[in-house]
């Protein structure tokens, strides 16, 4: 019979953790054998424990997921970390993977898609829920772009630079926010930021800008 791949579950929020670690355990290929409630305690119970698998919350106090994911692949090159959290912007998910994990999948997510997971990078493979791979895609998809090789709007984050890209482009704001997979009030807020950055008045302004430096190639859509 096949050895249960051993789980250690991270996550500050103890009905969350607990209500994580039952339903895993009640998988038959799945055991729980450990639990933390930050960061540092991960450490603590890993070392102790040494898991396969570590699935580890994002925000949390005392030490964070990324931060903890860090310092546990450096000591345990072979351990398998799954990120599970409610963060979905991208800076998270890419210093997530800089941090070593190998899957990053939402809270919210099915019970068996989260075992399907773990066996995922209980195996080696770097493993990302649907929203999560469509976020990858698009960001690399964009990424040329979004870097604008004459440096123009330094002062503009990679983030507004790329909404500043679509503004340019014609997308509206829920079109922008759906492309993103942001919410339209991020959006809204991002859109706000730029004009304040570039000095315009208003998003006529802001897409002559930004047209002017190279911004805004791709194809107009309306919405």
């Amino acid at each position: 019979m096949t050895e249960a791949i051993r789980i250690v579950v991270v996550d500050d929020h103890p009905l969350y953790r607990d209500g994580l670690g039952q339903a895993l355990s009640s998988v038959p290929d799945l055991e729980v054998v450990g639990v933390a409630a930050d960061g540092a305690e991960a450490i603590v119970v890993v070392d102790e424990l040494l898991p396969d698998v570590v699935v580890m919350d994002v925000q949390m106090p005392v030490l964070d997921g990324i931060a903890a994911t860090r310092q546990l692949t450096a000591r345990h090159p072979h351990l398998a970390v799954l990120m599970l959290t409610m963060a979905e912007d991208d800076d998270t998910v890419f210093q997530a993977m800089r941090a070593g994990a190998r899957g990053y999948v939402l809270k919210g997510a099915r019970q068996d898609d989260v075992a399907r997971a773990v066996r995922g990078v209980a195996a080696g493979e770097a493993l990302f829920g649907p929203g999560v791979a469509q976020r990858i895609g698009a960001y690399f998809a964009r990424l040329a772009v979004s870097e604008d090789p004459a440096g123009a709007f330094p002062e503009l984050t990679r983030r507004e630079r790329e909404i500043l890209d679509l503004v340019a482009a014609g997308r509206s704001n829920p079109a922008i926010a759906h492309e993103l997979f942001l919410s339209p009030k991020t959006v809204r807020n991002n859109v706000s930021n730029i004009f304040a950055k570039l000095q315009v008045a208003d998003r006529a302004q802001a897409i002559v800008k930004a047209r002017d430096a190279g911004l805004g190639r791709g194809e107009a859509t309306a919405g």
